[in-house]
């Protein structure tokens, strides 16, 4: 099965206030000046991922006015407490009015995966085509060089159990490190490491608000 066909959603995770950063994860740019969420998001339509959720928080308004207009927004009421109530804002809305029944899995990403992009969701999303017969039970998460990180793949199953596992920063880590969880390697695409600091990355960051 083609992830061009697969009936996934996107889920981007960009609530962080970026305190060790500097300035809130979701205004990052990109080096030719690219808002970093913007191009994620059409990373992921590209890939096939419809719909595309955002999961916002710090400097709610300001990140929202960055989004694609394909973009469903949703905010995080209390984001500071971790990313694992970012995961709980972000499932829910796929399981409202708005988006219900439209996607078997998830595609979680976060924002500040600078070498992180469009080949790895192609290829967590086609292994778990090939792995899961029912892309609804699908339990896949990518790793670099060895090393659990992102994209992760939630079927639709699996929902309800991330977000009652996700706990603080921990997110679905139990969930995907348990029986029937599937890893697939990515090292080869890049280093899979995040932006947490102004100096992590000086070739990918251009730390600075949006509207500067």
């Amino acid at each position: 099965m083609s992830s061009r066909t697969a009936p996934v959603a996107g889920l981007l995770l960009s609530a962080g206030g970026g305190s060790r950063l500097g300035l809130p994860k979701g205004l990052l740019r990109e080096p030719d000046g690219t808002p970093r969420i913007a191009r994620v998001c059409a990373q992921m339509r590209d890939v096939g991922c419809d719909p595309v959720v955002v999961v916002l928080g710090a400097a709610a308004e300001e990140v929202a006015a960055l989004l694609p207009d394909f973009v469903l927004p949703v905010l995080a009421e209390d984001w500071e407490q971790g990313m694992g109530e970012s995961l709980r804002a972000g499932l829910g809305a796929l399981t409202g009015a708005e988006t219900a029944d439209l996607a078997d899995a998830a595609l979680v990403m976060l924002v500040d995966l600078p070498d992180v992009g469009e080949a790895a969701f192609r290829r967590v999303i086609d292994h778990g085509c090939d792995c899961f017969p029912e892309l609804g039970t699908a339990l896949i998460r990518a790793t670099w060089t060895g090393q659990p990180g992102h994209p992760v793949l939630l079927g639709r199953a699996h929902w309800q159990a991330a977000a009652q596992a996700a706990v603080g920063d921990q997110g679905a880590r139990a969930l995907l490190s348990g029986p029937g969880a599937v890893s697939v390697e990515c090292g080869d695409l890049g280093t899979g490491a995040d932006i947490d600091r102004p100096e992590d990355d000086q070739s990918f960051l251009k730390v600075r608000r949006a509207d500067s």
